[in-house]
């Protein structure tokens, strides 16, 4: 029981510390202030012809956004999920929650996560740690998460350094891949991998799409730190120090898109980790990802009120729309083969 308690207070902790506390990145950024667009003053388009609508694993959306996984399992949670959820209709976004272990171990805590009915069109995301693939959980376990979320697809996370940090962290890690694997073989829904916010590199994504990931989320670099944040929570010095020695540990988001992108031109990608607003997510586009992800901001805007959530998404497709009338584009397609952006 103490176990179960001590889950559902940390889940609480997590929100506390990333609201309150300074865990982003020190020096390391997310890479995509190294890149610049090329400005085009007579673009020959008229704005209102814009159009950012994709598909993303088969699913229509009314931007290339992703409202990142980031919580569930309190009262707050549920607040926050809601919110998010009602938007992300409003505005037909994709959109994670966070990791469900704890609907598995507390059931009556899986509500907090229950936001289809509220988004019945959305791209909508279930979440769980690799790791626990590990410690208990199987094929059974994610199937009852996706089905508790009526979810599209199944993230797993893989957070090795978080793990390593966190007191008491799930640290074993032998063998996950081929697991992995059995489980995109197995499950009615693709599989997604992210990390995250220490980035995956071109070698560990070609591993993973060989094992049948069905798409990618880099969760660079240069965003939040989940080691301040378990640094932060720590109560003993070991793991408080551990966590500001690696405070900067990761491959940043736009190192991360290009190499991935090399080796895997088709994969289904997403950029996250850093991206703050829609000119960050214009570049991870025109760099090759095909949705951009944001936690922070939204969690920010959640927790004060649903219009919030609205006027930040409305923020965000303007820049994005800004970005691509200013670089003479009206589709997304467009953006990415049109060579505007530049590393400086």
């Amino acid at each position: 029981m103490n176990q179960i308690t001590d889950i559902e207070s940390r889940k609480a902790e997590h929100l506390r510390v990333c609201l309150e506390e300074d865990v982003q990145f020190r020096e390391v950024t997310s890479g995509l202030e190294q890149y610049r667009f090329t400005h085009c003053c007579l673009p020959e388009i008229d704005r209102r012809d814009i159009d950012l609508r994709t598909t993303f694993l088969g699913k229509s959306l009314g931007a290339p956004l992703l409202i990142s996984s980031m919580t569930g399992g309190t009262e707050l949670a549920r607040l926050v999920n809601t919110r998010l959820a009602t938007v992300a209709q409003h505005y037909r976004l994709a959109m994670g929650v966070g990791s469900q272990r704890i609907a598995l171990e507390q059931p009556h805590l899986a509500p907090t996560f229950a936001v289809r009915s509220l988004a019945p069109d959305i791209l909508l995301l279930a979440n769980l740690g690799a790791v626990q693939l590990n410690y208990g959980c199987g094929l059974e376990e994610c199937l009852h998460l996706v089905d508790l979320l009526e979810a599209d697809v199944l993230i797993l996370h893989l957070n090795p350094l978080q793990e390593c940090v966190q007191t008491k962290g799930d640290t074993n890690f032998r063998g996950l891949l081929s697991k992995i694997a059995e489980l995109c073989q197995k499950l009615p829904v693709p599989v997604m991998v992210k990390e995250v916010g220490n980035g995956i590199s071109a070698p560990m994504a070609k591993q993973l799409i060989e094992a049948g990931v069905a798409a990618i989320d880099v969760a660079g670099a240069g965003g939040t730190s989940w080691a301040k944040v378990e640094s932060q929570r720590a109560k003993d010095k070991k793991q408080r120090r551990l966590g500001q020695t690696f405070a900067d540990w990761g491959i940043p988001t736009a190192e991360c898109i290009t190499s991935i992108r090399e080796i895997a031109p088709s994969i289904p990608l997403i950029a996250s980790g850093g991206i703050k607003n829609g000119l960050d997510a214009a570049k991870a586009l025109a760099l090759g990802a095909d949705l951009a992800g944001l936690a922070r901001p939204f969690l920010e805007a959640a927790v004060e009120s649903e219009s919030a959530v609205e006027q930040l998404v409305e923020f965000l497709i303007a820049e994005l729309e800004t970005a691509l009338l200013c670089t003479g584009n009206t589709t997304l397609s467009q953006l990415k083969s049109s060579g505007a952006l530049q590393r400086i």
